[in-house]
């Protein structure tokens, strides 16, 4: 491998929020040990979104650097359902709904993996062949106190809410899969950690060097608030069209542009300083944002495409004399959405509601350019974007 190991630990722990075992790794490192990475995704929805590129995009790095990975599929492990930070006993898939969410992920990921690099694997080929009493024989492994030291569990209990046997069960599988795959290191979200420790503790269980730990943090949607959720509504897909996806980067705000270069661009953290310095300098933010859009969908999409995209943005915004330096409305949010009538009303940009629904219905309102055709729409809490009802009103609104 061409890059040294300085260089690699600096790439690896880039944007981490925890890396354990890291003497061992350095120690294996120094042997000249292509590593076996790890990372590990249930199928439990078909569609990806740019926050699960996060975890993604450091599996690259590793790739990157020379080593081996191994993408793993938990097409066994979601039809438990990961209880991870959920308040509640999380209902399991059945295998029909797994495969076909499966089928979705190996083409998404390759949007970020390299292909000819990669080792998709699926946890089903060998937990699928353990018998009954193996799983007695894994379970023997790990007490029912250590299992209560994870958060999740530790609320639900202490607050007598149920919590069933199987979901015990998850984070045993998923330890068992780094034994399994003879794992180095494996990859994985803040709210992963307890389940990627029990695989260290596994492998030692077994004989096995205990793996590197590296976890990332949860990326923020576009509100900059919440974490990036389909449910919330502050995502950008995977898969989202060129267009859509240019224009969602340049509505999150100035300071969060900042953390998505570090978790979402592949630009060094010497070039994302020097763009810092530039803004300093008096460089638009805009023209930067410009920089991280036109990267994320040249990597989704193309360059031509990302190239277009911006055209069409700007064609959109800076042609229509939509001013810069329009004065933030911020408008207190009760609950997590908030009707658009509400908000127009609100903004000052109407009279009442029944105004704005009428404007709605006449294709006069538009949401960072995109005319809302649904009286019905709603703005999550903590959006912030551009908002115009006719011609001439238009305002830079942030429900708080």
């Amino acid at each position: 491998m061409s890059m040294s190991v300085d260089a690699q630990l600096a790439l690896f722990r880039r944007g981490a929020e925890d890396f354990i075992g890291e003497e061992e790794l350095v120690a294996k490192l120094k042997a000249g040990k292509r590593l076996r990475v790890k990372l590990g995704m249930d199928p439990t929805a078909p569609d990806l979104h740019f926050g699960h590129t996060v975890v993604l995009n450091k599996l690259r790095q590793f790739q990157d650097a020379g080593h081996t990975v191994l993408f793993l599929i938990g097409d066994f492990t979601a039809m438990i359902g990961d209880p991870s930070g959920k308040n509640a006993t999380r209902p399991p898939l059945s295998k029909e709904q797994v495969l076909a969410n499966a089928e979705t992920y190996k083409d998404q990921v390759f949007k970020v993996l390299d292909r000819d690099k990669t080792e998709v694997v699926f946890n089903s080929h060998w937990m699928e062949g353990l018998s009954s009493t193996d799983f007695v024989r894994l379970a023997a492994k790990y007490t029912v106190a250590r299992m209560l030291e994870r958060d999740d569990f530790h609320k639900r209990y202490t607050e007598g809410r149920p919590i069933a046997v199987h979901e015990f069960l998850y984070p045993l599988t998923q330890g068992y899969d780094s034994v399994a795959l003879e794992a180095d290191v494996e990859l994985g979200g803040t709210d992963q950690k307890f389940n990627l420790l029990v695989g260290r503790d596994l492998q030692r269980e077994y004989g096995q060097s205990p793996q590197a730990i590296i976890t990332m943090p949860i990326l923020e949607g576009l509100d900059g608030v919440q974490k990036m959720s389909k449910s919330l509504g502050n995502y950008i897909g995977i898969f989202d069209a060129p267009n859509e996806m240019f224009g969602k980067v340049m509505s999150i705000s100035d300071d969060l542009m900042w953390r998505w270069f570090t978790l979402l661009s592949f630009r060094s953290l010497d070039e994302i300083r020097a763009l810092q310095a530039e803004v300093e300098g008096g460089r638009n933010p805009r023209d930067v944002k410009f920089e991280l859009a036109r990267e994320l969908v040249g990597r989704f999409h193309d360059a031509a495409a990302a190239e277009a995209a911006q055209e069409a943005f700007v064609n959109r915004f800076a042609k229509n004399e939509i001013p810069e330096d329009l004065e933030e409305i911020s408008i207190a949010c009760e609950g997590d959405v908030m009707p658009i009538a509400n908000v127009l009303k609100a903004a000052g940009m109407v009279p009442s509601t029944s105004e704005g629904l009428r404007m709605v219905d006449g294709g006069a309102v538009k949401v960072d350019g995109e005319k809302v055709a649904d009286r019905s729409f709603k703005l999550p809490r903590g959006f912030s974007g551009i908002i115009q009802a006719g011609k001439r009103r238009i305002a830079k609104v942030v429900l708080a």
